[in-house]
């Protein structure tokens, strides 16, 4: 029922925002990919994915693994993740285990979540060239 719910206000949430029909792609959990997902829209990763994404929006479940690079406007990350990403909006559940380096606008962090690596908050330069700035 929680994951029903979790599911309908995302789709509630993509409706406001005036986006119509996305229906998000879904690995469900004891599925094993090997390779990479490049130009996605949403993807929800319940199973474990070794390779690369690169999509609009990700959301890997509480049950979920990664092991690659991400590129993403937005991640949600309540499972594993062994890798590098970049994103605008990162955030990582309580329930969550990063290993690796980030560059992020912005980060939300629960407590009881596991981050080892290097964040670093990306500012956009005038040439529209990213630059990083390391955090501390």
């Amino acid at each position: 029922m929680r994951k029903f719910r979790r599911v309908l206000f995302l789709k509630l949430a993509r409706m406001m925002r005036g986006e119509k029909n996305i229906v998000p792609c879904i690995i469900s959990a004891g599925t094993r990919i090997v390779g990479n997902i490049t130009d996605g829209d949403v993807i929800h990763i319940d199973g474990r994915l070794d390779g690369d994404v690169t999509c609009r929006e990700l959301v890997i479940g509480s049950t979920g693994a990664v092991n690659g690079k991400i590129q993403a406007k937005s991640l949600e990350l309540y499972g594993e993740l062994n890798g590098s990403l970049a994103v605008e909006n990162l955030f990582i559940a309580g329930t969550a285990k990063f290993i690796g380096d980030s560059v992020y606008k912005t980060i939300a962090i629960e407590p009881g979540a596991v981050l080892e690596g290097k964040c670093a908050v990306s500012k956009v330069a005038a040439k529209n060239e990213p630059e990083v700035e390391a955090a501390e």
